[in-house]
């Protein structure tokens, strides 16, 4: 793409203020943007989805199999990987909305992606490795593989999570640009845009998992890995063949909107010694701040003054960059009340998991469904319960409260966190049960035997893991992409997915400390290697405590938050 002309286009075509072709020429509302190019868009993150759901779901069944880890080290593994994929994307957003742009971005993530990928699949089937199972025939002891497979492994490993970090927060961004928010028919379809964004992505899920694990569990790690690679390549192509439909955004000479936020916060620290009396001067002299946030986080407002009190060109900040800076602060509170959140969310692929392969998991004689392909009822919960939220509950909640999207951002977010706080307590007393029934049969030391409970014990939780996201992670994307400056999109969607990448690590932290703390002496810690005897329901009602706590302090957050000017709620 070349640089925007410096001519004008004609005033008699109606152009879209700020978006340009492919060529830098102003874009055309008739043939550029809406759901034609957002449908190139989503079926690339479809793919992306897929393939990292592919790696991600069944990560930790590849850990204690193949790599021959322990339960605990293999979810400490898994969580840091899911973490350091969640963390990335704020260092390649910013790169995306200041050097690049999200578009070239989107391109040379995918090929990062497809290079971990076809590695990844390299290190799953080369003989030294398929050929050094986890247990020794012989001996029946853990083994470990190769070193330098392991390492070409992690390295290929975390090659998809640089890819990923490149790929996840520009292409909904990307997406999101599409839809003119100005446009009173644009707008509103960009508000359903976050919904069956959501609704595709776990759509291809629910149809492909099941099938993606069945094939790692029964048939062959390499292909279970081949496929994601096979998949993304699909992907780029089809995501390029849109390159002439979309609507693209240049900073031109403007300044970074970074160095503008970062300014006001050097200047109002720089000025830290002004009295209230000489800002509320120069608030009356420039007139009145346009917006209530004008009384929020007032030591910002120090930054409309220099510190010898003149006014020189560059030493003080405007009003419209206050106010920017201001809407990035304001951020702050509403991710860290969201962290418990993301802490309960990667339970799904890692204790849920070995927790269900300890449990009867036959469909028909002969089959035995993998134990991660549970992972799709939170899919199928999204699936069904998307179309009903944005066809039925938000057309009613429109009616009462007269918002254009039924509720608040935040009141959608605080409804999926009551909803991930119930999923643990029904989680822990699920626990409670299977050990209870273990113990009833004479299993507690037979961790290879199969406890006689059915696995679909465990649908209620992964069911209600899916209701809450429509409610906190779609109302998480959406709130993050719009209370942020227009320049800042992608990193806001980079802050909003790194709530789940130091969610991660928190989880992996949490698991470190209690397996310490709790496998002290010879003791069986909550984590042990024989499910039967460790304590995974005291650890879920640990997070179901967590849970609540974060709901108070996101509710008293919520109670004051001023939304941005111009804000879809």
């Amino acid at each position: 793409m070349s640089a925007p002309p410096t001519i004008s286009s004609p005033l008699l075509l109606d152009t879209v203020d700020g978006a340009f072709d492919h060529k830098g020429r102003p874009a055309l509302r008739s043939k550029s943007g809406t759901w034609r190019s957002a449908s190139f868009i989503i079926v690339v993150e479809m793919a992306e989805r897929f393939a990292y759901y592919g790696i991600g779901s069944n990560l930790i069944m590849y850990l204690t199999g193949p790599l021959g880890q322990s339960t605990a080290t293999a979810a400490q593994n898994v969580n840091a990987w899911s973490g350091t994929a969640s963390l990335l994307p704020l260092l390649v957003a910013f790169v995306a909305d200041s050097f690049i742009g999200r578009y070239r971005t989107i391109v040379v993530a995918s090929l990062i992606y497809i290079l971990g990928l076809g590695l990844l699949t390299m290190s799953s089937i080369l003989p030294s490795l398929s050929s050094f199972g986890c247990q020794d025939a012989s001996k029946s002891l853990p083994c470990s593989p190769p070193q330098p497979l392991v390492i070409l492994f992690f390295f290929s490993l975390y090659l998809v999570a640089l890819g990923q970090g490149g790929h996840k927060p520009c292409v909904q961004a990307f997406g999101a640009d599409q839809f003119d928010g100005r446009n009173p028919k644009e707008c509103k379809a960009k508000s359903s845009f976050f919904n069956w964004w959501y609704f595709g992505l776990c759509a291809c899920s629910l149809v492909t998992l099941p099938i993606l694990n069945s094939i790692q569990d029964n048939f062959s790690w390499g292909l279970g890995f081949g496929i994601p690679c096979a998949t993304m390549v699909v992907a780029l192509v089809i995501f390029v063949l849109g390159t002439r439909t979309y609507r693209y955004s240049f900073q031109g000479d403007e300044e970074s909107p970074f160095v503008r936020v970062g300014r006001v916060f050097v200047v109002a620290i720089r000025n830290w010694r002004t009295t209230s009396s000489a800002i509320a001067i120069e608030e009356e002299t420039r007139g009145t701040l346009p917006h209530q946030s004008s009384e929020e986080f007032r030591f910002l407002n120090k930054a409309l003054l220099s510190p010898d009190g003149s006014k020189e060109d560059g030493k003080v900040c405007s009003i419209g960059e206050v106010e920017e800076a201001k809407a990035v602060l304001r951020l702050v509170p509403v991710w860290l009340t969201s962290l418990a959140y993301a802490i309960v969310f990667a339970q799904s692929s890692t204790f849920f998991t070995k927790q269900g392969a300890t449990m009867n998991r036959t469909v028909v004689p002969g089959f035995d469904i993998p134990a991660a392909s549970l992972q799709s009822f939170i899919s199928l919960a999204i699936v069904l319960f998307i179309p009903i939220y944005d066809r039925i509950f938000v057309p009613m909640a429109r009616a009462f409260t007269g918002k254009p999207s039924g509720i608040t951002m935040l009141q959608r977010i605080g409804t999926g966190m009551v909803l991930s706080a119930i999923s643990m307590a029904i989680a822990a007393v699920v626990e409670m049960v299977r050990l209870k029934t273990a113990q009833e049969y004479g299993l507690v030391d037979l961790p290879g035997v199969t406890v006689p409970m059915s696995i679909w014990w465990l649908a209620p939780q992964y069911v209600l893991f899916g209701i809450a996201d429509v409610f906190t992670m779609v109302g998480l994307q959406e709130f993050f992409y719009d209370q942020v400056p227009s320049e800042f999109r992608s990193v806001g969607l980079a802050l909003y997915l790194s709530i789940f990448g130091v969610g991660s690590f928190l989880s992996s932290f949490l698991v470190s400390v209690i397996a310490s703390a709790t496998g002290a002496d010879g003791q069986d810690s909550w984590f042990a290697n024989n499910l039967n005897r460790a304590h995974l329901d005291y650890f879920y009602c640990l997070l179901c405590g967590l849970s609540v706590i974060e709901l108070a302090a996101f509710l008293y957050i919520a109670k004051s938050y001023i939304y941005k000017r111009g804000s879809t709620t």
